[in-house]
């Protein structure tokens, strides 16, 4: 079981308290799930008011938060208000991973848990994270930053996506995707995608239409496809398929393919026996030394040691 906790702060916003309880705090082992214990932590226990309406009563004191695995801090309705002396206490003592939800990134600013790593928050906010924490990196155009053991993300939706990529990080690909599919969400996106689209989607057009392209791509990963293979597809110059698979998806073409075959493996490591150089193959990462390379360098683990944890966790 890994216990979560959020910090329940005076103007919590509602909707990320909400996704918080909606992704660790539903019993979902008929899914294959595992399962979660999900503690709600306010300054003495209290009745906590939520933004933009309603209350929240807490289930643990600010010490609950200490001993959890994952501390979650949502956005406040009003992002610049301060921090309580017990609140930054209690997040300095966490001794697990720390995650902030938008502007909860100014509360991690508080307690100086941003010095010297990676954050981001809503793009409206950036420069005032930037002023607020002068000694981070602020990301100005991804969804959600990832720094052992602090992680921020961007605005509302930006925030599911770290909380589903928090799963994945602990529990795989496939309880991820469970719990995505429950949720009616996409698939995962990944944090270094951008924030907004400063240009229109395509229309969908018979030779611009990204969504069969994405899709014909998804049914070949195993092929030697490439980005070249993709603009053919869509009917596109190689420049301009470019160009409108970034402002459709948020994402490059290569990036897109890479991740789609490192997901695919990981999927196949957790669901099937298949031995590693089959893996690789089935993934369209060629060899076992291309899917170890690749997986090392998007989860920091090896595809033997990724399916000992995520089989069994699974």
């Amino acid at each position: 079981m890994r216990t979560v906790g959020v910090l329940l702060l005076p103007d919590s916003r509602i909707f990320d308290v909400s996704v918080v309880c909606e992704v660790w705090g539903i019993d979902r082992g008929d899914s294959g799930v595992p399962p979660f214990e999900l503690r709600i932590c306010a300054e003495d226990g209290a009745v906590t008011p939520l933004s933009p309406l309603g209350s929240m009563a807490a289930t643990h004191g600010l010490a609950g938060l200490v001993d959890c695995d994952l501390v979650v801090v949502p956005g406040r309705g009003e992002p610049f208000a301060d921090v309580s002396a017990a609140a930054v206490e209690a997040l300095r003592a966490a001794t697990g991973v720390v995650a902030g939800l938008c502007s909860g990134s100014f509360v991690l600013a508080a307690a100086g848990l941003l010095d010297g790593r990676s954050a981001t928050t809503h793009w409206r906010m950036l420069d005032e994270l930037t002023a607020a924490a002068p000694k981070a990196l602020v990301r100005r155009d991804v969804l959600f930053t990832s720094d052992d053991p602090v992680y921020t993300s961007a605005g509302v939706l930006g925030g599911v996506d770290l909380c589903l990529h928090l799963v994945r990080r602990d529990h795989g690909a496939e309880v991820a995707a469970t719990v995505a599919r429950r949720m009616v969400m996409p698939p995962v996106r990944e944090g270094d995608q951008r924030q907004y689209a400063e240009a229109p989607i395509p229309s969908r057009t018979a030779k611009s239409d990204m969504a069969s392209t994405v899709d014909w791509a998804v049914e070949r990963l195993a092929d030697p496809i490439g980005v070249g293979d993709l603009a053919r597809h869509a009917g596109l110059s190689g420049r301009t398929f470019h160009r409108a698979f970034v402002d459709a998806t948020g994402s490059t073409p290569g990036r897109w393919l890479q991740v789609q075959r490192v997901r695919l493996a990981q999927r196949l490591l957790e669901t099937t026996d298949l031995p590693v150089h089959r893996v690789a193959e089935r993934a369209g990462l060629g060899t076992p030394a291309n899917l170890r390379r690749r997986l090392h360098a998007e989860l920091g683990v090896g595809p033997d040691a990724y399916r000992r944890t995520f089989r069994v966790a699974g």
